[in-house]
């Protein structure tokens, strides 16, 4: 006879006993063809896209050759679905279950997702029913060419900020004496009154690259304008999730482990979850297990400070933060983490010091780990051209493909596109001109 495993109301009463709140969660198996599918558009129903297939050809042949897994998408609404792959065992979705719903948990507290619509499926199907009217309109080439344009820049939004009023005052932050504003947003303060400057009347800079060329692009008409603007409404629902993945999933995966430490199983049940969960936490090779670290984060927190600091950290944290103010030497050592480069052909570790692993990984994590770039100047030169500025990091932008984004931003813009930059130290800036790219070390 089959073991019985708790249905979802059992576990989501546990859940609550523990203080996970959130909305209703509805559940739904599906086949590996659409969970991945859903994965690759990262919420069901959106527009349509050459890049979606091409992400869902990547993740269904890892899936394919035994590479890698997906066990389950849960999307940020109210109430949430969780879409669980039909081919899992009933262990498996008991595991997924609980961490199910420390996702939801998470979209409801954390204060990046404040903002975000719970409506955000049926969003995403009007703006493809006007995509498909666009279409038809115009040709699928004429549109989804002019998609290729926008979603190069997608991510150069400001994300909606979040009504941070309840949340407890700064607190000092012991390393180095930093004060920690319980929250971290590296986004300068977007000026107001946006618009073409002539001399004396606009604010720069500009921090929403679309929002500005929606409202001051001459090359665009209305239909376009829409369009522009469906993806950047898309791209501030995500954002979020961009901000805070190692957070979002270690927050899950810590309450999948204590939930399924408390449910009645077999031994055989716990033995075979316990080399499930490790698969999950397991290192990846050359880059961060989101999982791993997010929940060994989370395990050092309430160790050291108790549950409800535990508790706050996910209420007020994103990824940048949670790394910067909790990474410890400990974890570093435990986690095996290093920082790697390359040594003319060879792959080298370059530092095992668990200071300058944190400071990489800061980097790294850093506005989601796009390029911060503002826009200076809308009417530059007097002849209506658009200069930007990329506020260099350390990082230096891949000149390649900058140089074929910015081909993109000129398409959207309809006059020379400029790019100040820093490469290799040296400062410079990148104009394009239709299809013609030239560089001028300033």
């Amino acid at each position: 006879m089959a073991p019985a495993y708790p249905d979802d109301r059992v576990i989501a009463e546990l859940a609550a006993s523990h203080g996970l709140k959130g909305c209703p969660v509805l559940f739904e198996m599906v086949p590996a063809s659409v969970l991945y599918e859903f994965a690759a558009y990262l919420i069901p129903g959106r527009m349509a896209h050459w890049s979606f297939g091409k992400q869902y050809q990547l993740l269904k042949l890892h899936y394919d050759y035994g590479l890698g897994k997906l066990y389950e998408m849960v999307v940020n609404t109210n109430p949430a679905y969780a879409f669980l792959l039909e081919s899992n065992s009933p262990l498996e979705n008991t595991m997924v279950r609980c961490h199910v719903f420390g996702h939801v948990d998470f979209f409801q507290a954390n204060h990046a997702f404040r903002p975000t619509p719970s409506n955000m499926i049926d969003v995403v199907s009007h703006h493809a029913d006007r995509i498909r009217q666009y279409e038809f309109q115009y040709g699928r080439t004429v549109v989804e060419t002019l998609l290729d344009s926008v979603m190069a820049i997608e991510e150069h939004v400001e994300w909606a900020q979040p009504d941070l009023s309840g949340l407890p005052p700064p607190r000092v932050v012991e390393d180095a004496g930093q004060t920690d504003p319980g929250y971290c947003d590296l986004k300068p303060r977007v000026a107001k009154g946006l618009g073409r400057r002539t001399a004396r009347d606009q604010a720069y800079p500009a921090w929403d690259l679309l929002d500005f060329i929606i409202r001051h692009s001459d090359a665009l008409e209305d239909w376009q304008r829409d369009v522009v603007a469906m993806v950047r409404e898309e791209m501030q629902y995500f954002w979020p999730q961009i901000r805070t993945k190692i957070l979002n999933e270690g927050w899950a995966t810590y309450w999948h482990i204590r939930l399924m430490q408390e449910l009645e199983l077999s031994d055989a049940d716990y033995v075979d979850y316990a080399r499930l969960s490790a698969a999950v936490t397991a290192p990846h090779e050359f880059q961060v297990n989101s999982y791993g670290l997010g929940v060994r984060l989370f395990e050092d927190i309430c160790r050291r400070f108790g549950e409800k600091e535990m508790f706050f950290c996910r209420e007020v944290e994103d990824d940048l933060s949670f790394v910067r103010n909790h990474l410890t030497q400990e974890i570093v050592e435990a986690l095996h983490l290093f920082v790697f480069g390359r040594d003319q052909q060879n792959i080298v570790i370059k530092s095992r010091d668990w200071k300058t692993v944190r400071d990489q990984l800061v980097r790294e994590l850093t506005h989601g780990g796009v390029p911060v770039i503002s826009v200076e100047d809308g009417d530059f030169h007097h002849r209506g051209e658009l200069y930007l500025l990329h506020h260099h990091d350390g990082a230096d932008l891949d000149l390649p493909y900058a140089e074929q984004t910015l081909k993109h931003v000129f398409k959207l813009w309809g006059r020379p596109v400029h790019l100040d930059t820093v490469n290799r130290g040296r400062r410079m800036v990148l104009t394009a001109d239709g299809d013609t790219i030239t560089q001028v070390v300033v």
